[in-house]
């Protein structure tokens, strides 16, 4: 008599198998302080079921992990999310989210690599946090976009007012997104592949 093993693992869905017609795949990492909400855009707009590395948060982060604006979080990324979105038939997505707190970003470094573009999510509460963000994606020469999130009791600013705080030149995008739909999220997406084209065109005519 054959007998089936609780501890079978089980095999990978349909869905989550590379199209056929994926002729191209493109790394992008989403990048942020800690709980701007990158595990839930990589949630949200994966189309395969994503791959996350939370832990649950405890009393050694007291004194070193800014949370604030983040009071209710009681788990955080401590290595990667990954997911992937097809973004025609012939493009694929591979999202890499990085872990927001700052005893981690050490691991940033192995992320960006063969990285094409990159998001970084802002929270306006904390626009502090950003400029080491985007400082470390200017010294590796990582192109990318700029993505508001968008929380209920967040002050809301103008993006001339954004892009001088942020003292980021006219041509990198800055737009508003909810990081909890996936069609706003995919939206930010969309905005980083269009800003890579031009940046790939720009450089075809120099």
């Amino acid at each position: 008599m054959d007998f089936k093993s609780s501890d079978t693992i089980p095999g990978p869905r349909t869905e989550d198998h590379l199209p056929h017609t994926a002729q191209a795949a493109v790394k992008i990492v989403i990048v942020g302080g800690f709980g701007v909400g990158k595990t839930t855009m990589v949630g949200s707009v994966s189309e395969i079921r994503p791959l996350t590395t939370e832990e649950t948060m405890t009393q050694a982060g007291i004194g070193v992990d800014d949370n604030y604006g983040s009071d209710s979080k009681t788990a955080t990324t401590v290595a990667m999310d990954f997911g992937r979105i097809s973004i025609t038939e012939q493009l694929v997505l591979y999202l890499f989210g990085t872990p927001g707190q700052e005893r981690f970003w050490f691991l940033w470094n192995g992320l960006f690599e063969g990285a094409l573009g990159a998001v970084v999510l802002l929270d306006t509460r904390r626009l502090e946090v950003s400029f080491d963000v985007i400082g470390r994606l200017e010294e590796r020469g990582v192109p990318f976009v700029v993505a508001v999130n968008s929380f209920p009791d967040a002050p809301r600013y103008p993006v001339n007012e954004l892009r001088t705080a942020l003292d980021l030149p006219d041509e990198i995008p800055i737009l508003e997104c909810d990081a909890r739909r996936r069609a706003s999220s995919r939206d930010v997406l969309m905005t980083l592949m269009r800003f890579l084209h031009s940046l790939a065109m720009t450089r075809a005519r120099v």
